[in-house]
Parts: C-alpha cells; sequence; structure tokens
C-alpha cells in the first residue's frame, strides 16, 4: 500500500494541511480531527475527479491503494498534545524542559531538527508502549 504524507497543522479552530504531491492543494476544516481526516478523503478523492475529467496529470500512487499520514509540524504537534498532557508530562516523555516545550509550543521559538526528532522519538515510544498494554 502507498502512502501519502498530509503536512498538517493545527489551527485555533480545527485543521488545515496540504501534501507536496498535490501542488495547489490545500484543506482547511473547522472542527475535530476525526471529521478532519474524513474531509481530507473526500477532497483528495474530488481532486482525482477533477484532474481525471480535465485530462490533467495526476500522480499516480492515487489509482493504488493508499494511506494517509498525517504529519504534524512541532508547534501544532504540542499543542495538539497539550489539551491531553501536561508540559510536566510531556517533559517525561520528551527529555526536553518543559519551559522550552512551551516555547515551541507557542511559537516563540522553533525546534532544531535534532530536538524536533526527540519529541517525535518520545511520543513514538509512548504510542509503543499504550500499543503492548494488555487488558
Amino acid at each position: 500500500m502507498a502512502t501519502i504524507i498530509v503536512n498538517t497543522a493545527k489551527t485555533e479552530k480545527g485543521y488545515s494541511c496540504n501534501c507536496n504531491l498535490l501542488p495547489g492543494w490545500i484543506v482547511a476544516y473547522t472542527g475535530d480531527f476525526e471529521d478532519f481526516r474524513n474531509y481530507v478523503k473526500e477532497s483528495i478523492d474530488f481532486y482525482l475527479e477533477c484532474a481525471k475529467a480535465d485530462g490533467t496529470s495526476y500522480p499516480k500512487i492515487l489509482d493504488e491503494d493508499y494511506e494517509i499520514v498525517y504529519k504534524f509540524d512541532v508547534q501544532s504537534l504540542l499543542e495538539y498534545y497539550r489539551g491531553i498532557f501536561s508540559f510536566s508530562a510531556l517533559q517525561t516523555i520528551t527529555g526536553i524542559n518543559q519551559k522550552q516545550l512551551s516555547h515551541y509550543a507557542t511559537g516563540i521559538s522553533k525546534p532544531r531538527p535534532a530536538q524536533a526528532e526527540k519529541i517525535a522519538k518520545g511520543l513514538r515510544k509512548l504510542a509503543h508502549e499504550l500499543q503492548v498494554v494488555t487488558v
């Protein structure tokens, strides 16, 4: 199955995204993430339908089965998880000082690539640990 990476950001009232594979394609949505995901899929389907109808070129990956992967920027990711975890908890998960995490979440500063990877690695580790929990 092919993968389509969608660059995603949390907005004040919802989400927005773009995809390097689809030039000029931008989606903005007001609402929760699950509805946003459905809206993105519908938008990609509409993009494909229009491209075929107009006879314009489009990425052939859209003719195959594909999975959409939502790649959040660090600020949006931290802002999203801030509603779930405190910065103290995120510090424990990522190993990055909570004051610095706060600066990343509010956009005061941007993390260096190594720091961004450290945040992603900590959250991936947490996700893995949650997957192996049995009831």
